[in-house]
């Protein structure tokens, strides 16, 4: 089987989305202790290596993995992008930037079949031309490129207008290219943000433990999500509670003061509050970004959350992880401070598995 390993893996969108593509995701590397815990609950069968990746070593990732040679079929990943991102300060000299640069140091050293690295557009801003040079030369003799795409979530069935840039490369022993064409597509039909609701209750729990009762209807968005399940993917006790009694996690509400609810009942849909500049959702539209708030070492900003189209109230995580393309059993930090990071700072496993289903149906040819 295809084997990939994900580096900066998060809570594991890509990986979802490489797993619904074909792929088995045998390992996964993450700095952050919570992400990765529950990556492992998502994925139970891959090895997780809680770890700088700026500092590790190829060999070291080998041994961990326990991989032959010529096993290791892609790696994938998501390098973190708030230093490139212009929602932020984009600046060049953020540590950060440079763990772009090692996830294709990474591929250099360790030889897969292919590559593919996801950011945010902003990553290709001339000011960050050094950086993506750096990154590319370490790749450049072994692998064939194709220019960075930009692809739009909205455009491949999530109802998120999340833009991101996927970088893309095939090692030049396969004598397999792509183009950009390749991944450019618009789905006939779209999903707007009543599809990614339905079957939620609007009224919600303030219990971060418990689990709600939602309607299931066939052929639905979030059904069609939920029914990709594979041997390898999935915490077995979230799978029976959703499968068997209709139960999902991370529908946690947040309590507004009087003045607040006030003041949401006065936004429209597609208006942004003054205060808090929370954008009311518009049932028949398309989500704008879902952001990830900052961490610990950025001060703890807590990222704005969008309006509830109907309900005066932020959304839930739960339905946040809906507009991301996430299925309803796959499971997040119990607090809506980490799961709404843990979604913020995830590629859409819709638009992971629109990329990598490009690149295995390559593969298997």
């Amino acid at each position: 089987m295809f084997k990939v390993i994900d580096l900066f893996s998060g809570v594991g969108g890509m990986s979802l989305g490489a797993s619904r593509a074909g792929f088995n995701v045998i390992g996964a590397l993450e700095l952050d202790p919570i992400a990765i815990s529950s990556h492992n609950i998502n994925f139970p069968n891959s090895i997780h290596i809680n770890t700088d990746i700026s500092t590790i070593k190829s060999h070291e990732i080998v041994e961990k993995l326990k991989l032959k040679s010529g096993e290791l079929t892609g790696i994938i990943g998501g390098p973190p992008c708030q230093g490139f991102s212009t929602m932020g300060r984009q600046r060049v000299l953020d540590p950060r930037n440079s763990l772009f640069i090692h996830f294709f140091r990474i591929v250099s050293e360790l030889k897969p079949d292919f590559f593919v690295a996801e950011n945010v557009p902003g990553i290709l801003d001339v000011k960050f031309d050094e950086i993506r040079n750096r990154a590319i030369s370490h790749v450049l003799d072994s692998y064939n490129l194709i220019d960075p795409i930009l692809i739009s979530a909205n455009d491949v069935g999530a109802p998120t207008i999340r833009k991101r840039a996927f970088f893309i490369g095939f090692h030049k022993r396969l004598g397999v290219s792509l183009t950009n064409s390749d991944f450019i597509e618009k789905i006939k039909k779209p999903v707007y943000v009543k599809n990614a609701l339905e079957g939620l209750p609007f009224e919600v729990e303030n219990d971060e433990s418990a689990w709600t009762k939602i309607t299931l209807n066939e052929g639905t968005y979030s059904r069609q999500l939920s029914l990709s399940v594979s041997n390898s993917v999935g915490d077995p006790y979230s799978i029976e509670k959703y499968f068997v009694y209709n139960e999902v996690s991370g529908m946690i509400g947040t309590k507004h003061q009087q003045s607040v609810v006030s003041r949401f009942m006065g936004i429209s849909p597609g208006e942004i509050d003054k205060v808090s500049r929370s954008p009311r959702l518009d049932m028949n539209g398309f989500s704008p970004t879902l952001r990830a708030g900052t961490g610990k070492d950025n001060g703890s900003f807590q990222a704005v959350r969008p309006i509830h189209p109907v309900e005066h109230r932020v959304i839930t995580p739960r339905e946040a992880a809906r507009i991301q393309g996430f299925p309803d059993w796959f499971q997040f930090h119990r607090t809506k401070w980490h799961s709404f990071r843990q979604i913020g700072n995830s590629v859409s496993p819709i638009v992971a598995e629109h990329v990598l289903k490009k690149v295995i149906d390559k593969l298997v040819r």
